[in-house]
């Protein structure tokens, strides 16, 4: 269909062409054989409207150059997560004195899996030859996008003739995954008593007496906790931040294989729970690494710094679920990754017999097991109860999470 559509505009493209060529032929003959003033008027007529037809041809729309600017849809800083909008300002300059009435702008932008938006819109130049055509995109999904050759064109005054230039202004921007704030985890928490005897220390966040810093005051601090000096110099209350006691390293392990996932927006919770944690991990200050089983195999040692967390979550930008084969092999291959006395924690849709198997594994390394369910909407309840079975008699914890709203209040904490 569009091999038609295109054969069919380059026919109309060329039809108009010869229809010039036989309007200045007629001319060329009517001055030829009639000959007088009226001949040699309009044969020279026709040879400016032909001169001026070149003139926007050769150095006219051809000529634009253009710049682009990224924006979020607010205007701010072009900082996106899936659900978001990006608003595009795209700056045109022509030649300077080129009449032109209008400018059809076209561009094509395209997500890394292959899907493509085109956009299209006119706008009318100024008197210097600039223009600007400012658009916002629709909601856009987690990914990496960029756009292709923008395309122009534009008829001369006359509307006879239409003439096409393209330019390549770079413009690439990251989506990031939907997250959800998550004020508490249960694993974390003093009162969390899992079985095993890789657990036989406390797994609290308590405080040391060694201060970190200073932070703003935050209602219910103890008078003991308020920094006098900075309050003073600030004119603000301000309180003491201590040093944290160290916890067990985590390892988050993403399951990225195609006969995991039903659809793709199950795959989408999943990519979205596993970046909410890293957020969750990088406040409390939590050493958390990645894993993701995916065609490529990607590690990222647990650490707690900002860099390191930013390196994760961009890797989660353009993840898709094609990896294959057995997790329980594919994860062997890297056993020495893995730290001892460490929470592995499975992200998966895996029904209980992989995530048995999974899990099992993760328990003879001398880890803990965490399994996070994924599911689709409807199945929640059901699966929920059928892993508590499962799994509570075996040692391992773990929740089921049917969307991303859900997952604070199965994590242990706060309301979705």
């Amino acid at each position: 269909m569009r091999a038609l559509l295109s054969t069919w505009k380059t026919g109309v493209r060329l039809l108009k062409y010869w229809k010039v060529v036989f309007l200045w032929l007629a001319c060329l003959l009517y001055l030829l054989f009639q000959g007088g003033k009226t001949s040699l008027m309009l044969f020279a007529m026709v040879n400016l409207l032909a001169g001026y037809w070149l003139f926007v041809s050769l150095w006219g729309v051809r000529r634009i150059q253009g710049s682009r600017t990224l924006l979020s849809a607010d205007g701010e800083q072009f900082l996106l997560q899936a659900g978001d909008r990006a608003q595009i300002r795209l700056k045109l300059q022509l030649p300077r004195l080129m009449p032109l009435p209008y400018i059809i702008a076209r561009e094509v932008m395209r997500r890394h899996n292959g899907d493509s938006w085109v956009f299209e819109d006119s706008v009318v130049p100024q008197i210097r030859g600039q223009a600007e055509l400012v658009y916002n995109t629709p909601p856009l999904e987690r990914g990496q996008y960029e756009f292709a050759g923008t395309e122009c064109r534009s008829e001369d005054i006359f509307g006879l003739m239409e003439h096409k230039g393209e330019f390549q202004a770079p413009g690439q921007f990251r989506v990031l995954p939907r997250t959800v704030f998550i004020p508490h985890w249960q694993l974390y928490s003093r009162n969390s008593r899992l079985p095993g005897p890789e657990t036989a220390f406390s797994n609290s966040r308590r405080e040391s007496t060694q201060i970190n810093g200073v932070r703003d005051y935050v209602y219910g601090d103890r008078i003991s906790r308020i920094h006098w000096n900075a309050t003073a110099k600030t004119g603000t209350w301000k309180s003491k931040e201590f040093e944290h006691e160290s916890l067990p390293k985590t390892v988050l392990v993403l399951d990225a294989s195609t006969s995991s996932y039903g659809s793709s927006q199950q795959f989408e919770l999943a990519v979205s729970v596993c970046a909410s944690l890293l957020e969750y991990g990088l406040r409390e200050r939590i050493s958390m690494g990645l894993c993701t089983l995916g065609k490529e195999l990607r590690r990222f040692a647990p650490a707690e710094g900002y860099i390191e967390r930013q390196q994760m979550i961009q890797h989660l930008v353009d993840i898709d679920a094609d990896g294959s084969g057995s997790h329980q092999r594919r994860l062997d291959e890297i056993r020495d990754f893995f730290p001892e006395s460490s929470f592995f924690i499975w992200i998966s849709p895996a029904g209980d017999q992989t995530a048995a198997a999974v899990l099992g594994w993760a328990r003879m390394q001398r880890m803990t097991p965490y399994h996070i369910q994924v599911t689709t909407p409807g199945q929640g309840a059901g699966m929920r109860k059928s892993r508590q079975t499962a799994m509570d008699p075996g040692g391992i914890r773990g929740v089921c999470v049917s969307s991303l709203q859900e997952l604070p209040v199965a994590m242990g904490g706060g309301t979705a």
